[in-house]
């Protein structure tokens, strides 16, 4: 099992999995402002792999596309945990630094480099995408 949580100990979660899960940097604009960083480092996983225990509050929001993002956050220090999005059911996004482990983690790709600071240098061997990649790309890169 990999475990995490957030920075005060009052949610906890632990993943079916017997290795950290692939992770991918995100540079957008949004990841940013939300992060209040350079980027946000995000560990998709399927949501049976999850389990969570402890005071989790939901923020939900219609994107521009229609989708609902549910955004889970710790209700005591308010550490963005998750977030789920009906546009892909089944997909739960872990933010990558609440692992136990999260030294361990190495990105498998970076999106919306576009927006990426100046002074982020990205492996030559990582790939990066402009904006995003389609969806089944994503997948395959990141779940198989």
């Amino acid at each position: 099992m990999i475990e995490g949580g957030c920075r005060c100990g009052a949610v906890r979660y632990t993943l079916a999995m017997d290795a950290p899960p692939a992770v991918y940097c995100c540079h957008c604009l949004d990841c940013q402002s939300w992060s209040g960083s350079a980027f946000t480092e995000q560990a998709p996983v399927r949501g049976a792999e999850i389990a969570v225990e402890g005071p989790v509050v939901e923020y939900a929001f219609t994107n521009p596309s229609g989708s609902t993002s549910h955004q889970f956050v710790c209700g005591t220090c308010h550490t963005r945990i998750y977030n789920t999005n009906t546009a892909r059911p089944g997909l739960t996004i872990v933010r990558a630094g609440t692992l136990d482990e999260s030294d361990r983690i190495v990105p498998r790709l970076h999106i919306w480099v576009k927006r990426k600071q100046s002074w982020i240098a990205i492996p030559d061997d990582v790939p990066q995408f402009v904006q995003t990649l389609s969806a089944d790309e994503f997948m395959r890169i990141m779940l198989d």
